[in-house]
């Protein structure tokens, strides 16, 4: 969503080719329009329980506790299409990321597997775009190759969400990465319809895909609704994820097995300070629960809800609000990735012994209730740096039906506090 919503923000005005833009060769004037930038964030969350062997659980970018993190340092070569300028339009965008978050990222086939370190690379994106003035006014774009996932609220970039942690739905009820192509139909000024297909949630093709099945999205956009204050997205998604290697049933359950996604959110701008954001996810995965005596299989599931709320204090600060209440009911979705490839071995189906987990609790279910506090400080720093953000949070994070996931198993709550700072060239 705050890729959608500040899209034009989030990349610089830095032009590779700029020189080039009067000259009389078409393909010169379409590079004059190539940008490059950078950016760089890092940070850290304390947890005063110092929890053994050292994780704040349910943390996926700050989950090392008390140590600073190099969470990104990424370069984006882009030339941007605009769909409000109507015609034939061609670009593309190419991201490379290095740091602590591409441990979440990474693609099988694609760059998994290459890297033990907690450091790794990535393409974080890179994909062809095309504009066509088809149908209707607004026209089809397109996107095909590698590409960020569209669902939920807080996107990798960090400078489109308000937070340096990000909350329990957009760790574990969201996808993040795939190869395929995504379309967004411009129906009319204020429904755009969305779909796409892709190999499925961060894997390729062939061996490298955990299972033989595509899956796919659908969805609608309603734009400046309420006089313009209020957005609306929502998006379903459909197709196996579990794998062929690790599934109880093998082949069989990892490709028929479907996993359904669903999240809607609305962003309303009560004021031009005052800016409020829902968000309701569920996903529902008919065979991670393995296979029952029948030969049935058994379902998981889990369904969320998140606020937040950012009050613009001033030019240069910004408060920010997050609560959300996540409910794993079958304690299957939430637990924390030790090893460093662990996560993307959890989605090969193909775990090492290096691949340790922090499970969630055992049982019928946990509850988890989290609320985030923070500032975010923004000034302008000119002299070509594009951004500048210091964002320090606390974070409370509490099990609410008496389960003990966090500090090593040892509490029902958990309490960090810290932040990241981030600078964009």
């Amino acid at each position: 969503m705050g890729l959608l919503l500040d899209a034009h923000h989030a990349h610089a005005q830095v032009s590779v080719f700029k020189s080039m833009e009067k000259s009389d060769s078409p393909f010169a004037r379409w590079l004059s329009g190539v940008t490059l930038t950078g950016q760089v964030e890092g940070g850290i969350m304390a947890n005063p329980a110092r929890p053994q062997p050292g994780y704040n659980f349910g943390d996926f970018f700050a989950d090392h506790a008390n140590q600073v993190q190099l969470n990104q340092a990424e370069f984006t070569l882009q030339k941007a299409i605009d769909p409000s300028r109507g015609g034939y339009q061609v670009g593309f965008t190419l991201e490379g990321m290095y740091g602590s978050d591409a441990r979440y990222y990474q693609l099988l086939g694609v760059s998994a597997h290459e890297w033990n370190a907690r450091y790794q690379l990535i393409p974080a994106q890179a994909h062809a775009d095309v504009h066509l003035p088809w149908a209707t006014k607004g026209g089809l774009d397109m996107h095909a190759g590698i590409l960020q996932a569209p669902m939920g609220v807080e996107t990798l970039d960090p400078t489109t969400r308000p937070f340096y942690t990000i909350a329990y739905t957009s760790e574990y009820s969201v996808p993040f990465q795939h190869i395929g192509a995504m379309f967004n139909w411009h129906v009319t000024d204020m429904l755009d319809v969305i779909f796409g297909i892709d190999t499925g949630n961060q894997t390729s093709f062939g061996r490298s895909d955990n299972n033989n099945a595509p899956a796919g999205y659908f969805g609608f956009n309603l734009n400046n609704l309420a006089h313009g204050k209020l957005n609306i997205i929502e998006l379903s998604r459909v197709g196996p994820e579990n794998s062929r290697y690790s599934s109880a049933g093998g082949a069989y359950e990892a490709n028929h097995a479907e996993r359904f996604w669903n999240d809607i959110n609305a962003v309303y701008a009560v004021n031009d300070r005052l800016t409020l954001t829902a968000e309701f996810n569920y996903i529902h995965d008919q065979g991670l629960n393995g296979i029952r005596a029948n030969g049935n299989f058994k379902a998981a599931d889990a369904e969320s809800f998140v606020s937040f709320l950012s009050y613009r204090i001033n030019k240069v600060l910004t408060f920010n609000y997050r609560g959300e209440i996540y409910r794993d009911n079958n304690n299957l979705m939430v637990s924390t990735f030790i090893g460093n490839n662990a996560y993307m071995d959890g989605i090969s189906g193909r775990t090492t012994p290096a691949d340790a987990l922090m499970p969630g609790p055992t049982g019928h279910g946990t509850t988890y209730g989290e609320m985030t506090l923070g500032v975010t400080y923004k000034p302008d720093l000119g002299h070509h740096v594009r951004v500048f953000m210091l964002r320090p949070e606390i974070r409370f994070d509490r099990s609410l039906n008496g389960t003990t996931p966090f500090n090593g198993g040892r509490n029902n709550g958990m309490f960090t506090f810290g932040g990241d700072a981030v600078i964009g060239f």
